[in-house]
């Protein structure tokens, strides 16, 4: 990988879900470290699995990676840096004001804005403060799928201009003590936006969804000033058997892929890695992706996967009871959510049921068969939902205030915690259409829909302590999603280590938010495939382990194979199609 040779301090990792950017950072960091340099792995992702990628228990602070000489690694932990941040602000207080007030200050500060700007702080000083990284000439992020990324990168410009033009009394309240942080922010900003120290590595598949998703981070990035990027095609497959249609079908689909590359990839550096016939976890595996010498010739056997697992299909009788209710898709980024959710849409609404499809995804779009008269696609739109919110506020809350009071609200509507308020409240009106009608929601990668999560039980909290006014579908948001008569939720996965196991560790936050799974959907799946192909049978016998896993943890689980015929999501900026984006009957 030519990137090792001439790698900048600061290499960021980016990509769609499932492209595999965290074992590709992981090589790259352990490829560093083999040269001698002394690097730093995070993760900035809020359902990171570094952890389980590197074999080691890691925290916010840099552990050293047992097998290696030279790199450390460590996980930005939203709620942690949030608890932190907290503490910073209201400790001070405990004790010298009323222990009321000290709560209701507690209570300000755990929305979704504070956990946002808690991990930002943690990630500019990573960027922008040389003293915490000093002893590192090389740090490597490996970043949460794009829309998370792109909010990431964006806020160094969101929160410094934000600062700048701010009085010091915004909304965020006790918060306003950030514009001691402006330097920092400054700091970030440039390192983002020079070239000799900050690299942005776009992951892809060779596959048109991926890689129009890493042509749309380009356009978007370079708006904010983001020089420099390369490009990495992880999982290229070459086909070994003629006679095998599922490894013909994915070779045709890498080739159409590939043919009509965006002009914004066209241009830059290009790395093309093989898919693997095993997993890419532990220290040795992660050694052998950059290194073809080490690649192991005759991977070890492994078990079958059982083949009495449900169909896919059989979940439709069971959605949609009395033609009202919400099904929302959630699990790791990359695992067919998406397919998931219009698969089930699809189905219902061929059914005659009235079905609202949507998605949470920041960096998501879906399309369906808009022949179908009783099925409506949209998507929450974090701008357009933030702009309508501010014209709200300002119609309503900034009426009766006069000049100072009215700047005063419309510099704290300027605030990028704005846009978190407004797409939450726009979630919340959308499950409330459940109410009457079936609304399927494809929600973002896990750590976002936690986080999202975390902000309607916030939320609740906040309006159970103070009786005060909302909108009924932001009162009744919690209680719906925990009423399983109303909400099923279906986890998807794939049979995979890393995309199980977080699956299992959203299963246990959602029963910690007392939600409950209405099952697990294995997609993608090759076990229920006759295959030839030598490389996609080892992978086949690898999923065993898995799909077993995933009978043990679910109370219903379900199987779909993987299709040749699935049209691949796309680009935020796409108009729809008419076709279906999965042929399946209903």
């Amino acid at each position: 990988m030519s990137l090792v040779d001439h790698a900048p301090r600061h290499l960021f990792f980016t990509g769609k879900g499932g492209v595999g950017k965290t074992s590709v950072a992981c090589a790259t960091a352990l490829a560093l470290a083999a040269r001698g340099r002394r690097v730093l792995l995070v993760s900035t992702d809020p359902a990171s699995n570094l952890d389980e990628v590197l074999a080691t228990p890691l925290c916010d602070t840099p552990m050293p990676i047992a097998g290696t000489k030279r790199l450390f690694a460590l996980n930005i932990d939203p709620r942690a840096a949030a608890h932190a941040y907290r503490e910073r602000l209201v400790g001070p207080y405990r004790g010298v004001l009323p222990d009321a007030t000290v709560r209701s200050i507690e209570e300000q500060l755990s929305g979704a804005c504070t956990v946002e700007i808690a991990a930002f702080d943690e990630f500019s000083k990573l960027l922008g403060d040389a003293a915490t990284t000093g002893p590192f000439e090389h740090i490597v992020f490996d970043t949460a799928p794009t829309g998370h990324t792109l909010r990431l990168l964006e806020l160094p410009a969101a929160w410094g201009d934000f600062l700048a033009g701010s009085a010091g009394g915004s909304c965020l309240g006790p918060l306003a003590g950030l514009k001691a942080q402006q330097a920092l922010y400054d700091a970030t900003r440039k390192a983002l936006s020079d070239a000799d120290r900050t690299v942005l590595v776009l992951v892809s598949r060779p596959e048109r969804s991926a890689i129009a998703e890493a042509a749309r981070t380009v356009r978007e990035l370079r708006g904010i000033g983001i020089r420099r990027y390369e490009l990495v095609l992880n999982g290229v497959f070459g086909a070994s058997a003629p006679d095998d249609p599922v490894a013909q079908a994915l070779c045709a689909r890498a080739r159409a892929a590939l043919s009509d590359m965006p002009p914004e990839l066209a241009s830059l550096p290009r790395t093309e890695l093989p898919l693997m016939p095993y997993a890419l976890i532990g220290i040795d595996a992660l050694s052998t992706l950059l290194d073809d010498e080490r690649l192991p010739r005759q991977p070890a056997a492994a078990d079958r996967a059982p083949q009495n697992v449900p169909a896919f299909e059989t979940l439709f009788g069971d959605l949609g009871d009395g033609g009202r209710g919400l099904i929302m898709t959630m699990g790791k980024g990359g695992v067919g959510k998406t397919t998931v959710a219009v698969a089930v849409a699809t189905a219902l609404a061929a059914r005659g049921l009235s079905v609202h499809l949507t998605t949470t995804d920041p960096a998501g779009v879906v399309v369906a068969n808009r022949r179908l008269p009783n099925l409506r696609v949209s998507r929450i739109d974090p701008a357009a939902e933030t702009k309508a919110y501010v014209a709200e506020a300002l119609r309503t809350a900034g009426a009766a205030l006069d000049d100072a009071g009215r700047a005063l609200l419309e510099e704290d509507l300027r605030s990028p915690c704005t846009e978190e308020v407004a797409v939450f409240r726009a979630f919340a009106r959308v499950v409330g259409e459940a109410s009457s009608s079936v609304v399927v929601v494809d929600t973002a990668p896990t750590g976002h829909t936690l986080l999202l999560l975390d902000a309607a039980e916030a939320y609740h909290r906040e309006v159970l302590r103070t009786a005060g006014r909302a909108p009924e579908e932001v009162l009744q948001l919690l209680p719906r999603l925990r009423d399983p008569n109303f909400t099923r939720i279906l986890v998807v996965t794939l049979a995979e280590a890393t995309p199980v196991h977080e699956a299992a560790a959203l299963q246990n936050d959602l029963a910690r938010a007392g939600i409950r799974p209405f099952a697990w959907v294995i997609n993608q799946s090759l076990t229920p495939l006759l295959i030839t192909d030598p490389l996609l049978r080892h992978r086949q016998a690898l999923e065993g382990r898995y799909v077993r896993e995933v009978m043990g943890l679910a109370e219903r689980s379900v199987i779909l194979p993987w299709l040749p015929n699935v049209s691949e999501r796309q680009p935020h900026d796409a108009p729809a199609r008419p076709e279906p984006v999965l042929k399946i009957s209903p």
